[in-house]
């Protein structure tokens, strides 16, 4: 028991935390001196904050002064034995925040799992698992699941009521991590990887004899002999033979092969494949670098001698993964950790299987399609250390790396590295780049076709610059043949939206058992519905936009807020029966065809055909299988999917993308041609890629036939700069938003008013953007363009955010909501 005399001398301290709300400021607590020894930066406390909430919260900080102008609350427990968040990670966030304008909680709301940052909402479920013991588990344990038991779900509230204590985190901590319990709201489905069946020969066959008996015991089965001779022929050229394999081999049917599962001569076994072939080298252990490849390598080692980041311009399938896999056993070889970004979930299985071969159980793998446990314990183990490679999407940068040495950004110019809603709206590509300089770390950026701020960076000498414009061994750039929609009109030779020279390469290319991708870059089945009497068009009741006609639902929907309605057949304005569809979507192209040429084999790629359990792994699986002759895509087959057999990629509208009116819509066009491009034929064969377009003679469709990034460069670039935009001026967008138009433009016009005060004409606006309702609430848009030279961007800010505070201060605007993006492309 403690003397008074010693109780006296213990310190009072106050702790300033992070808590995951949308506040203006941290907050400041009392610690109790019971918890003296428990507290430290970067550990969970219990809080309450407002009347009955309670929160874990993050310390920032730890002093002995209390708050000035508020007493100070206890805090009600410690969670954590150790940081969950160390001292650099804190400066990231707070990085974050200052740049992207946004609420240090907001921050900690996008880098921490769902089950690090428990509140009292929190819902939290049992694991249905009959081999955990529960006789092991105190009596409030066994209470919280017995309750889970009966209720199903239970907010962390409910815990507190039903133990009759405000503390439950530790408890509900110790429950999640024994696998107990689980966060309901971020239990998402596995990321499954693809397995594929293959054959083998029953070892009783093995020998020559027993080859012989079994193929006298098949003469009255003349198809099945043929497969065993076939697959005998396929194992002196490959291991694994695949029921596929087989069947393109030797001609025989699903039916013979079955029969010789049935009788026991072909055994199945399963096992996990890439679903991202791409070049057999790469899938090996063990390889050489070209010449090119191997001057690459050492031209970034060069530049990092004296530069932080390099960018690597190499162009599709010219071997870029081989150099980073150097790039990251050079930087575990020198005791330091690596980082390496994707900006798709569905790459990283392309990746991780690759880097499997290389670095076995140090790489971990990040990203939200895991489901809350897994993301909570790769957590830990990069704050153990037990993971010396982590690959993920954008989220990965919130990691708490202890010595990051290296991270590779790849496909950098990819605007899934932002984020947009909700915030934090930062950029991972911009943020890893901070987060590098934090870690004393280099960063490889790398694109076959880089964003025009990386290249112009590159070539500003800010970064080093390394190019690889050459593809990997024998493989080839596809040729590329531009078809002029009106002059193939006029010659009759459009059929549908498929031009006959189109036609003809998809019949060519399936004779040839290759395969076709289609672009279209519009999903559903008709973009809108117009009455052909008096013009009318359908529109969302929610948001100033047309409704999309989907075949599969027959419904109209929104894609902005989900709304959907019935089809219409008569126009409501003027009662005419005359509704008609216009434009297309990738429902309607893969109708379309379908009547063309009944015999194809024909998937969809997009948001509508990827919904649902591991979509798109099946979609994508069974192209690669070659269930498909045919894959109608969105950009979604643009984000660096590898496949040996396309041959052919067929773009079928380029204007909707050349003519998208935002400042970096010929540069978006060039690179997700080229990538889309860059599918085809990527291994010895030269693909091909048929350009549908009205404007044949666009300066971009130019330069996409002649792989012209550097034409393309130089023109943006000096358009640019005429107009004011990045790289040489710097874009901060803020949306004004309120469910009365009048109220949403007059309050803009004020906060515009208030800005031009002290930034002058660096304001635009405000202006409607394209969609200027979305969910009831109308939207005006002020644009800041201000110049990277001779101003202070901090003090740009500084004076951003005193307009908004005035224009908060006035009661006219209090249920107006402003949304600040910085660097909104």
């Amino acid at each position: 028991m403690s003397s008074p005399d010693l109780f006296a001398e213990r310190k009072t301290y106050f702790v300033e935390v992070i808590l995951p709300l949308a506040i203006a400021k941290t907050y400041t607590y009392r610690v109790p001196f019971e918890l003296n020894d428990k507290i430290g930066i970067g550990i969970r406390v219990i809080v309450q904050f407002g009347r009955n909430k309670v929160y874990s919260a993050i310390v920032k900080h730890i002093s002995t002064e209390p708050p000035e102008k508020y007493e100070a609350k206890y805090i009600l427990d410690v969670v954590d034995d150790y940081a969950i968040v160390d001292e650099g990670q804190l400066k990231l966030w707070d990085w974050i925040a200052d740049y992207y304008m946004c609420h240090l909680g907001e921050v900690m709301q996008a880098a921490l799992p769902a089950a690090l940052k428990m509140a009292s909402e929190t819902k939290i479920i049992a694991v249905d698992n009959e081999e955990l013991d529960r006789s092991e588990l105190s009596d409030k344990a066994f209470l919280v699941l017995d309750a889970l038991d009966v209720a199903g779900e239970l907010s962390v509230g409910d815990v507190s009521k039903i133990l009759g204590q405000k503390s439950v985190f530790p408890l509900l901590k110790s429950l999640f991590e024994k696998g107990f319990i689980q966060i309901s709201e971020e239990i998402k489905e596995r990321y499954k990887p693809k397995t594929k069946a293959f054959l083998r020969l029953a070892s009783i066959y093995n020998d020559d004899e027993g080859k012989r008996i079994l193929l006298d015991s098949l003469n009255r089965a003349p198809k099945q002999q043929d497969a065993v001779l076939g697959f005998l022929q396929l194992t002196k050229k490959q291991g694994d033979i695949s029921r596929q394999d087989l069947m393109e081999a030797t001609g025989c049917g699903t039916g013979a092969i079955t029969s010789l599962i049935d009788k026991g001569v072909f055994e199945v076994k399963e096992k996990v494949v890439s679903r991202f072939q791409g070049m057999d080298v790469l899938l090996t252990k063990e390889f050489t670098f070209s010449e090119i490849q191997e001057k690459a390598f050492d031209d970034i080692n060069k530049h990092f001698e004296q530069k932080d980041v390099v960018l690597l311009h190499g162009v599709t399938a010219s071997g870029k993964t081989q150099i980073y896999i150097r790039m990251i056993e050079q930087a575990l070889a020198s005791g330091k950790n690596a980082l390496y970004l994707l900006p798709e979930i569905a790459l990283t299985t392309q990746i991780t299987e690759r880097l499997k071969l290389h670095f076995g159980n140090d790489l971990g793998v990040y990203h939200s399609k895991f489901n809350d446990n897994e993301r909570a314990e790769v957590w830990h183990k990069v704050i153990k250390n037990d993971f010396k490679i982590v690959v993920g999407a954008r989220s990965s940068v919130f990691l708490p790396f202890r010595d990051l040495g290296l991270i590779i950004v790849d496909e950098e110019h990819e605007n899934s590295y932002k984020q947009y809603d909700p915030a934090p709206r930062y950029h991972a590509r911009d943020t890893a780049i901070y987060l590098a300089h934090l870690h004393h770390a280099k960063v490889l950026l790398g694109s076959a076709t880089p964003s025009v701020e990386s290249y112009y960076n590159a070539k500003a000498n800010k970064y080093g610059l390394v190019e690889l414009l050459q593809r990997f061994g024998e493989a080839q750039l596809p040729e590329i043949e531009i078809v002029n929609i009106p002059e193939a009109t006029r010659k009759e030779e459009m059929h549908s939206y498929f031009s006959a020279s189109l036609l003809k390469g998809i019949e060519e290319a399936v004779a040839k058992k290759e395969q076709v991708i289609l672009f279209q870059n519009r999903r559903g089945h008709t973009p809108f519905v117009q009455c052909s009497t008096c013009g009318y068009v359908a529109k969302c009741v929610n948001c100033d936009v047309s409704l999309t006609y989907h075949k599969s639902s027959n419904l109209l929907h929104c894609h902005y807020c989900g709304h959907s309605e019935n089809t219409v057949n008569v126009c409501p304005a003027c009662g005419m029966p005359h509704m008609e569809s216009k434009g297309f979507g990738t429902e309607r192209v893969e109708e379309e065809l379908e009547i063309l040429m009944p015999d194809l084999r024909i998937g969809r790629l997009d948001l509508d055909s990827t919904k649902g359990k591991y979509g798109f792994d099946r979609i994508i699986s069974a192209f690669d299988d070659h269930e498909y002759d045919v894959l109608i895509g969105t950009q979604m087959v643009a984000k660096g999917l590898d496949f040996g057999r396309v041959s052919l990629i067929g773009i079928l509208n380029a204007d909707t993308i050349i003519n998208f009116p935002e400042f970096r819509a010929y540069e978006r066009a060039f690179s997700l041609f080229s990538q889309v491009a860059g599918r085809a034929g990527r291994r010895q064969d030269q693909g091909k890629v048929i350009i549908q377009t009205y404007t044949p003679n666009h300066r971009v469709i130019e330069q996409v036939v002649h792989h012209d990034y550097s034409g393309m460069f130089m023109q943006e670039v000096t358009e640019r700069k005429n107009f004011s935009y990045p790289p040489f001026y710097r874009i901060i967008k803020i949306d004004v938003k309120h469910p009365d138009q009048q109220q949403t433009l007059d309050s803009a016009q004020k906060l515009a008013n208030l800005l031009r005060a002290s930034l002058g004409n660096r304001i635009l606006g405000p202006e409607p953007p394209l969609v200027s309702r979305v969910r009831n609430h109308y939207i005006q848009t002020i644009t800041l363009k201000i110049e990277r030279t001779n101003i202070s961007i901090n003090k740009v800010k500084e004076l951003i955010r005193t307009a908004l505070l005035h224009f908060e201060l006035d009661k006219h605007n209090a249920k107006v909501r402003t949304v600040i993006d910085v660097d909104p492309y």
